[in-house]
């Protein structure tokens, strides 16, 4: 006969499943409350600066060249071609040292004939004064002559007088003598008078002639002046930076005002620099200056002047030298100028970070002491320089910050350091 067994009982089963379920949920609520793991960084790749407090420089940094100070440019008076180049760009040329001669055959024609004009004016004048003095002897005749008839008619008059008191001549005769001699006194005064304007005239056609001729030798120097100009010189002692730009060839034809030639005066150079127009707006006449020549060491200087407008996003800014130039600087020589802006007294400040500009706020990896981790911070910065600046909050001094490029983690707010 068959025994009816109760069915195996499930409440272990249902416990084992409880407390798998119940630990399932203990361990998800374990991990969710643990930290993302940090990702790893290289301490030896990274840029780590503390936090300070005291004085601080403003400064901008800016690259630039060596330029001569005095550049003297010459031109080409007149057109020509180029016929001789005797010395090369580099040398130290005299004043009246030649750097090379034109030439050009127009300029010995016009010459010829301003020589030619000028030589037919001083004939010219020659004939004029020939026939000036004709007619001026001829007017001396015709006074002299005037005054010969005027005396005579003087005397014809006193003996018409004369006898008219002895009853010998008629009143006829008497007026007729003195009509004769107040006709020629006036002719006397005419002739005389004419003689004086030609007399003036002659002085005034002659001071003409002279002026023309004056005018003439002029033109003449001028002309020979630009002949003697296509034997170009230095004009002052120096150093010949270049020969026409660009470099001038034998047989090349220049026309006038072109560029023939630079001399510089050798030892005597300025920094030019090429200051973003963010930047340059605190940049002011007198403000102390550090060029560096980056091989040939350092020099200071001070500010001269500032362009006044901006060209490609920079302000040209020239820095005169104050101290000796060392062996090898030269012009067109690159180089870099820190500008001195303004010092700040009793300020916190920090390196400037890779990506941090002034007066905004950046976040950065603070370095937690004693742990191996950075975290993330929120910083206010103000006022930069060109390798510092300052904190406005966020940091506190003795604070270690990373400020090497971190824009690999920006979606992270920690990292470990290694």
């Amino acid at each position: 006969m068959d025994i009816k067994r109760e069915p195996p009982k499930k409440t272990k089963k249902y416990v084992a499943g409880g407390v798998a379920i119940v630990g399932v949920l203990v361990i998800s609520a374990f991990i969710s409350r643990l930290k993302p793991a940090a990702p790893p960084v290289e301490r030896a790749t990274l840029w780590i600066d503390t936090v300070k407090k005291g004085d601080m420089t403003i400064s901008v940094n800016a690259p630039g060249t060596l330029v001569p100070e005095h550049v003297r440019i010459i031109v080409a008076t007149t057109s020509g071609r180029v016929e001789t180049l005797p010395v090369r760009p580099g040398v130290s040329v005299t004043p009246d040292e030649t750097i090379l001669t034109l030439s050009n055959p127009d300029i010995d024609l016009q010459t010829l004939q301003y020589q030619q004009q000028l030589t037919q004016s001083y004939s010219a004048l020659a004939q004029l004064k020939t026939s000036l003095q004709q007619g001026m002897m001829s007017q001396e005749g015709a006074v002299a002559q005037l005054v010969t008839q005027y005396q005579n008619a003087l005397r014809v008059a006193a003996v018409a007088d004369s006898l008219a008191k002895k009853d010998l001549a008629s009143k006829n005769e008497v007026a007729a003598a003195h009509d004769q001699v107040t006709e020629l006194k006036r002719r006397l005064d005419l002739e005389r008078q004419r003689y004086a304007d030609m007399q003036a005239a002659q002085k005034q056609q002659l001071d003409l002639q002279a002026d023309q001729i004056t005018g003439l030798k002029r033109i003449l120097q001028e002309q020979r002046n630009r002949v003697s100009a296509m034997r170009v010189t230095a004009g002052e002692a120096g150093q010949l930076l270049s020969l026409g730009n660009p470099q001038l060839e034998l047989g090349q034809w220049v026309n006038s005002g072109i560029e023939l030639a630079r001399v510089a005066q050798p030892g005597r150079l300025k920094a030019v620099l090429r200051v973003p127009e963010t930047q340059a707006k605190d940049v002011a006449v007198g403000q102390r200056a550090v060029i560096d020549l980056h091989n040939n060491g350092t020099v200071e200087g001070h500010v001269i002047r500032a362009d006044p407008s901006s060209q490609a996003g920079t302000v040209t800014v020239e820095v005169a030298l104050d101290g000796a130039l060392p062996n090898g600087a030269r012009s067109d020589l690159s180089v870099d100028g820190t500008i001195e802006i303004e010092k700040l007294k009793d300020v916190t400040f920090v390196g400037r970070p890779a990506y941090g500009q002034a007066e905004s706020t950046v976040g950065l990896f603070k370095v937690e002491k004693g742990s191996g981790y950075a975290s993330r911070v929120n910083v206010k910065l103000g006022r930069a320089s060109v390798n510092t600046i300052v904190v406005n909050g966020g940091l506190a001094v003795g604070d270690s910050v990373i400020i090497s490029d971190m824009s690999t983690w920006d979606n992270t707010s920690r990292v470990r350091l290694k």
